[in-house]
């Protein structure tokens, strides 16, 4: 059976390192338990948002009991999410370490089709601004909004590297490298 990508968007009710990292490894051990896994997880430097990527059967394998998590104020999702610019195999081999999510809020009329072409057609100008390097995208199926991870040597080089693909920023977050990324099971 085919799995599916699911995010889900955590608000910690106290918001530091250390307690980002409670909620990430409890979502790890809750998903296992439902034959899910942590892909990925992402907190933002300021610890009030963290992102969790999972690979689930489907989405209802997710379901309360799994995204229940101590120490939340808010938990959004699960939404059915895409993989785009990066092999899942690979992201799950290496498990590389992003410094900026931007969020990107997507206007109505821009289908998954539609945006996988955009997408193909901008990215090469990536290009032209050497010291950032795009790493991958989660976009949802619902083309409501996507999550473009970055890595670059500020957050005024991602907003020139967005300038260039013509793709706005709605929210742009440095990421906590002191939160370890889940370990590869």
């Amino acid at each position: 059976m085919p799995s599916s990508l699911a995010l889900v968007e955590i608000v910690p009710a106290t918001q530091t390192p250390d307690a980002a990292r409670k909620i990430i490894e409890q979502a790890a051990v809750r998903a296992a338990a439902a034959n899910a896994e942590l892909i990925e997880a992402e907190v933002t430097a300021s610890a009030d948002r963290v992102f969790i990527v999972f690979e689930a059967p489907d989405l209802t394998s997710l379901g309360a009991e799994v995204l229940s998590i101590d120490g939340t104020t808010e938990v959004t999702g699960p939404d059915s999410v895409r993989l785009v610019g990066a092999d899942l195999a690979d992201l799950k081999a290496s498990r590389p370490e992003a410094g900026y999510l931007v969020e990107w809020d997507i206007p109505d009329g821009i289908d998954m089709d539609t945006y996988l072409a955009r997408k193909k057609e901008k990215s090469p100008l990536y290009a032209e601004i050497p010291e950032v390097s795009f790493l991958r995208t989660y976009v949802r199926e619902d083309v409501d909004k996507c999550l473009c991870l970055y890595n670059a040597p500020d957050a005024d080089a991602v907003v020139r590297a967005r300038e260039i693909v013509s793709t706005p920023i709605d929210r742009l977050h440095a990421l906590n490298s002191n939160v370890p990324a889940p370990s590869a099971p």
